[in-house]
């Protein structure tokens, strides 16, 4: 039987959260188990409650969604939280993400999306607005960025290889981990890197630059880069 999501909405308009509830107490798999209209009041809730994913307004009064998901995610690690707004702005986009939440999405979604978002995030998987992904991507390559010093060794091993196209099995196989531990690896890395999937993590990877720097460390349980194109990825 699947478990059920208990889900926390945070936003400071009544009717948003209302229309959310509404929609959300229809599907068998989730449960509204609070709601609050500020990031002091997602700050309580993340302490009293530990929800599974808490849909988080960016903008509202006193603490912002920014500083909110900071501290929801140092009170509750285990809560993934879903930035819900309207807001497209990039000077926030990047920073939410850096604090701690999975996933980013605009406020003209449709329920039936946003039910599957919720769902994901409580796989630990992050979903972001086309919109939004295409300027974390640009974010993310601007000269001068040094995302991959954000990386731990093993997380550089599992970022190599998922250049060279292996898959998950592969990767747990060549590396003597458990598949669960590089799917682990995988959604920190996409964390880190602020990206959604792991086409955009091979494609980063090859157009920074980033075998030739990988080439100057000792994977040499790896097998090694060849000069050919990246392989192609299907989503």
């Amino acid at each position: 039987m699947q478990k059920v999501v208990s889900v926390a909405l945070v936003d400071d308009h009544t009717i948003v959260r209302q229309g959310i509830r509404a929609f959300l107490t229809l599907e068998a798999g989730l449960v509204v188990v609070a709601e609050g209209g500020s990031g002091s009041d997602a700050v309580k809730i993340a302490s009293e409650h530990h929800p599974d994913v808490m849909l988080l307004d960016l903008m509202m009064p006193g603490m912002n969604g920014i500083e909110a998901t900071r501290l929801v995610k140092q009170i509750s690690a285990h809560t993934q939280i879903i930035i819900l707004t309207s807001y497209l702005n990039d000077e926030h986009i990047v920073p939410t993400l850096q604090a701690g939440a999975l996933s980013y999405v605009l406020k003209d979604i449709n329920a039936e999306a946003l039910v599957d978002t919720i769902y994901k995030a409580a796989k630990g998987e992050a979903m972001l607005n086309s919109r939004l992904a295409t300027r974390v991507v640009q974010e993310v390559h601007k000269p001068g960025t040094d995302n991959l010093s954000q990386l731990s060794e093993r997380e550089q091993e599992v970022l190599l290889l998922i250049a060279q196209g292996h898959s998950n099995a592969s990767i747990a196989q060549r590396l003597i981990i458990s598949e669960r531990t590089v799917k682990s690896h995988v959604s920190s890395i996409l964390s880190k890197l602020c990206m959604t999937d792991r086409t955009q993590l091979a494609v980063y990877a090859w157009q920074q630059g980033l075998i030739s720097r990988f080439a100057q460390t000792d994977f040499s349980h790896l097998a090694p880069f060849s000069n050919q194109p990246p392989p192609s990825f299907s989503r």
